[in-house]
C-alpha cells in the first residue's frame, strides 16, 4: 500500500535510528545520572546513625566508612557515566569509527587483515583511555579506603598477562566468526552463535584450571578441620570437588570471597584468603552452603540458558542489520562502499560487529532491573537453602561481616536497588533469615 504523505516528508531509516540512538542515549544517560543522585543523597542523609536493627553489631565508624565509601564510587561513577557517554558519540556519529576504518583501509585494503586491524586497533584505543579511570578507581578510591592491595609492579604484570592473553585468545575468535560471517552465507549469525556458544563453554572448563593461575595461586586447603567440614557439607548436600583451594586475593583487593565451579573438569571449591581471615570455621562453611544453593537450584543454569536465548537473539539481529547501509550510516559510519575497484567489495563485519557492540546497550538499559531482581530473587533462595543445610545464625553473621569488611552501605536508596543491585540490601537478606529481629526503617 502506497504512503500517503510524499517522499520527500518520509524519515529515511539512516535519519531515524540517528534520532533514536541520540534520544536512547541521553535518556539513558539522564536516568542513570538521576540514579545516582538518589543514592549519593539517600546514603549520606543516614551517615549520621547506624540503622537500630544494626546498632548492636556494626560501629559508627564502620558504618560511615560504607556511607563514604558508596558515596566516593557513586560519585566516580558521574564522571565514568559522562565520559562513557562522550567517547560513545566519537565512536558513532561523530565519525571516530568511520575514520578510522578509512583509515585501515587506504593502508591495509580490503580483507582479514583489515578487519582484524580495526578490531585490535578499536580494543587498544579504548583502553587507553579507559585506562586513567581505571587507575583513579585503584590507586585512588580503592587506596583511600584501605582496599587495595595492589601494586604498581603487579599491575603492570597484570596488564602485560591480560594484553597477551586477550590478543592471542580474542583475535583468533574473531576471525573464526569474520570467516563465518563471510563465507557461510546468509545464515552466518547462526552458526556464528554456535561457535560462541561453544566457546564460551570451553572457557568455563579452561579459565579455572589454565587461565585463572597464570594471575593468581591456587594452594590446597590446609585447615584439616575446615576441610573435613567443608567436605562433611558437600556430601550432605550431594556436591563433590576435586579440590578445595584458598586463592591469594589478597594480594590485589581486601574484598573477599568464595565460589565454587561445578562444570566439566573443573569442579573445585576456592575460598579468598581474606574470607578464611575473617570468618569463622562455622561462618566459611554457612557461605559455602550459600554458593551450593545456586547450584541446587540451578541458578547458574538459567544464567547460561538466558544468556544462550539472548545471545541467539543479538546475533539473529545483527545478521540482519549487517546487511542494512542505514545501519551503518545511521551510527556515522560510511559502510565499505568505495568507488576504487579494489576496496569496492570489501567487508564491512568487522564494522558491523564494532557498531552491534557500541549501539545495543544503549537501548537494552530497561533489561538491567529484570536482570538485577532475578538475580536478588536467586540470592534470596540461595540463602534460604544455607541456612537450611548449615547455621541460619553462622549466614548471618558471615553476611553482616562480609557487608561491614566490604564497606557496603546498609542504606541504599531503595530505587537504586531496584535497579542495579544483583544482591538484595543487607537489611532485606537478614530480614528474611530473622524475621522478627531486623526491621529496615
Amino acid at each position: 500500500m502506497a504512503s500517503p504523505y510524499p517522499p520527500e516528508t518520509l524519515m529515511s531509516p539512516s535519519l531515524a535510528l540517528t534520532l533514536a540512538f541520540a534520544v536512547a542515549l541521553v535518556a539513558g544517560l539522564v536516568l542513570r545520572l538521576w540514579l545516582a543522585s538518589r543514592q549519593i543523597r539517600h546514603v549520606a542523609t543516614h551517615r549520621g546513625a547506624v540503622p537500630e536493627a544494626f546498632a548492636e553489631r556494626i560501629s559508627l565508624a564502620a558504618h560511615q566508612k560504607a556511607a563514604d565509601y558508596t558515596i566516593a564510587k557513586t560519585r566516580f561513577g558521574l564522571i565514568e557515566m559522562a565520559v562513557g557517554a562522550a567517547v560513545l558519540l566519537g565512536w558513532t556519529l561523530l565519525g571516530g569509527l568511520d575514520a578510522l576504518n578509512q583509515a585501515l583501509l587506504n593502508t591495509l585494503g580490503g580483507g582479514m587483515t583489515q578487519q582484524l586491524a580495526l578490531l585490535a586497533a578499536f580494543a587498544v584505543i579504548s583502553g587507553l583511555m579507559d585506562l586513567p579511570l581505571s587507575l583513579y578507581q585503584t590507586f585512588v578510591i580503592e587506596e583511600r579506603f584501605g582496599f587495595n592491595r595492589m601494586t604498581w609492579r603487579l599491575w603492570l604484570e597484570d596488564a602485560a598477562k591480560g594484553l597477551l592473553i586477550g590478543a592471542t585468545i580474542g583475535l583468533a575468535v574473531a576471525a573464526l566468526i569474520l570467516w563465518l560471517m563471510g563465507a557461510t552465507g546468509s545464515l552466518w549469525w547462526l552458526w556464528a552463535w554456535c561457535f560462541w556458544m561453544g566457546f564460551n563453554l570451553l572457557l568455563m572448563v579452561v579459565y579455572p584450571t589454565w587461565i585463572a593461575p597464570l594471575f593468581n595461586r591456587f594452594e590446597p586447603l590446609q585447615d584439616e578441620s575446615l576441610r573435613d567440614r567443608v567436605t562433611a557439607l558437600m556430601q550432605r548436600c550431594g556436591f563433590s570437588a576435586k579440590g578445595l583451594f584458598v586463592m591469594d586475593g589478597s594480594r590485589r583487593s581486601a574484598h573477599a570471597k568464595a565460589y565454587f565451579t561445578d562444570f566439566g573438569a573443573s569442579k573445585r571449591v576456592v575460598f579468598y584468603d581474606t574470607l578464611l581471615r575473617q570468618l569463622s570455621p562455622g561462618e566459611v562453611e554457612a557461605v559455602l552452603a550459600h554458593e551450593l544453593g545456586h547450584f541446587k537450584h540451578r541458578h547458574m543454569t538459567q544464567r547460561m540458558v538466558m544468556m544462550f536465548a539472548i545471545s541467539l537473539a543479538g546475533f539473529a539481529l545483527l545478521g540482519w542489520l549487517s546487511g542494512q547501509v542505514w545501519f551503518y550510516t545511521g551510527l556515522g559510519v560510511v559502510p565499505n562502499l568505495s568507488l576504487d575497484p579494489a576496496l569496492a567489495s570489501a567487508p564491512n563485519d568487522a564494522l558491523a560487529l564494532l557498531l552491534f557492540l557500541l549501539a545495543t546497550p544503549v537501548f537494552t538499559l530497561f533489561i538491567a532491573p529484570l536482570m538485577a531482581q532475578q538475580s536478588r530473587r536467586h540470592e534470596f533462595q540461595a540463602d534460604a537453602y544455607a541456612a537450611a543445610q548449615a547455621s541460619g545464625a553462622d549466614l548471618s553473621s558471615a553476611l553482616l561481616k562480609l557487608y561491614e569488611d566490604n564497606a557496603s552501605t546498609l542504606t541504599p536508596d531503595p530505587v537504586y536497588v531496584q535497579f542495579y543491585y544483583s544482591h538484595p540490601p543487607a537489611a532485606e537478606r537478614l530480614a528474611r533469615m530473622q524475621p522478627q529481629k531486623v526491621v529496615y526503617p
